[in-house]
């Protein structure tokens, strides 16, 4: 990118801040035509500048909730014309309601269990949502240490694998880790990027992989590819969201939050399913 795009990319992002989010006003501002500004602006920054400004306007959201402000006095600061488009476009990214959040998670019910699978020790949460974490280790202690520090203020239930509250999410995961088709309910916290991202990743085949910059070029954003290897470095759900699947260019691993051998022996699993082995 040329010091004058930019230039014009960060103007646009300027005035995005102040308040300016009419893609006509922002492109006759920074002298470029809709389509063109459209184009450059997901090209720098991976997102479009309505989605953009919605993110300006979440992060600003929650460090008014984060500051002590009441969720009213949050949504105002933050550019919402009502309440309703906070849970509207808010919420939903948050994973959780606002109130929730300003208390760091405190309130929310993590039910979570430890169980043995075909890829070793893994530890199973969720919420009346849905799956809100997955992970591999080698010990319950370092598990549940993994859990506590991506959930500090929640209300961690430790439940028997077999127990209503979650047998089913085991039973789902349990079929995942072993390499079968499995439908499951996940709960996704993260930000819109991160979403977009962690959906494209789950319409990748089971045995197949792809690049971070492929990964970049589906979502229509070429220049992301390192966004994406961050978004996928967030997921925290192993497997059912299947980071595993994506390499780097040049065919070796990369990167893998649960590390570089236990991804080798998923990949290797998955492969091995659909042979028929």
């Amino acid at each position: 990118m040329n010091r004058n795009t930019e230039n014009r990319i960060l103007q646009a992002c300027a005035l995005i801040g102040s308040g300016t989010t009419s893609l006509a006003e922002l492109s006759e501002a920074v002298g470029w035509s809709p389509a063109y500004l459209q184009k450059c602006f997901k090209q720098a920054t991976g997102l479009s500048p309505a989605e953009y400004a919605t993110q300006r306007r979440i992060g600003q959201f929650k460090h008014s909730l984060r500051q002590g402000a009441d969720v009213t006095q949050a949504w105002v600061d933050s550019g919402y014309g009502s309440s309703s488009r906070v849970y509207e476009n808010g919420a939903a990214r948050l994973g959780m309601l606002p109130a929730a959040y300003r208390r760091g998670g405190a309130g929310i019910t993590i039910h979570w269990t430890v169980t043995d699978s075909a890829l070793g020790k893994a530890l199973v949460a969720a919420t009346e949502r849905g799956i809100c974490a997955v992970a591999l280790a080698d010990s319950e202690q370092a598990l549940l240490a993994e859990l506590q520090s991506e959930f500090p203020l929640a209300e961690l239930n430790p439940v028997a694998d077999g127990e209503r509250v979650i047998a089913k999410a085991v039973s789902q995961v349990a079929d995942s880790l072993s390499g079968k088709r499995t439908a499951t309910t996940v709960e996704l916290i993260g930000t819109a990027f991160q979403h977009k991202v962690w959906q494209v990743l789950m319409t990748i085949p089971k045995g197949q992989t792809r690049s971070y910059a492929e990964l970049a070029e589906q979502l229509g954003m070429p220049k992301a590819a390192r966004a994406v290897a961050r978004a996928c470095a967030g997921n925290r759900v192993a497997v059912l969201v299947p980071c595993h699947r994506v390499i780097r260019g040049d065919g070796s691993l990369g990167g893998y939050r649960w590390g570089l051998p236990l991804k080798d022996r998923i990949l290797q699993q998955e492969r091995a399913c659909d042979n028929g082995a």
